[in-house]
């Protein structure tokens, strides 16, 4: 089962099966993946390594916004987020361990497309 995403509010929030999962403001995750738009790109590493890979997206320019609040989450991945704190551990902390695991799961998507 996957679930969507969505902004509300500035907020991020992933569906679940008991409702809505807030994850964490929508501006630390912009500032994680560092900044409002990621461009696609592939390495020189990543063509050698998949000769048959298709990099005709590459240099496509994908608001991040946007792209938060249409992205789908599997179940697993809802109920990981779930388990962890949705507040900074400490003020040294940037990101909450649940803000933490979206913007991971977001780059994981980002770079290397759609679940």
């Amino acid at each position: 089962m996957w679930f969507g995403t969505s902004v509300r509010g500035g907020e991020v929030y992933v569906g679940g099966p008991d409702g809505d999962l807030r994850v964490g403001p929508l501006d630390a995750v912009v500032t994680a993946v560092g900044g409002p738009a990621w461009t696609i790109t592939y390495s020189e590493w990543q063509r050698r390594r998949y000769p048959h890979l298709d990099t005709s997206d590459e240099g496509i320019v994908v608001d991040v916004c946007d792209y938060v609040d249409a992205m789908t989450c599997p179940a697993w991945f809802v109920e990981a987020l779930a388990a962890l704190p949705d507040e900074r551990v400490n003020g040294e902390d940037p990101l909450s361990p649940r803000l933490g695991l979206f913007v991971g799961h977001l780059v994981r998507q980002l770079e290397f497309g759609l679940e």
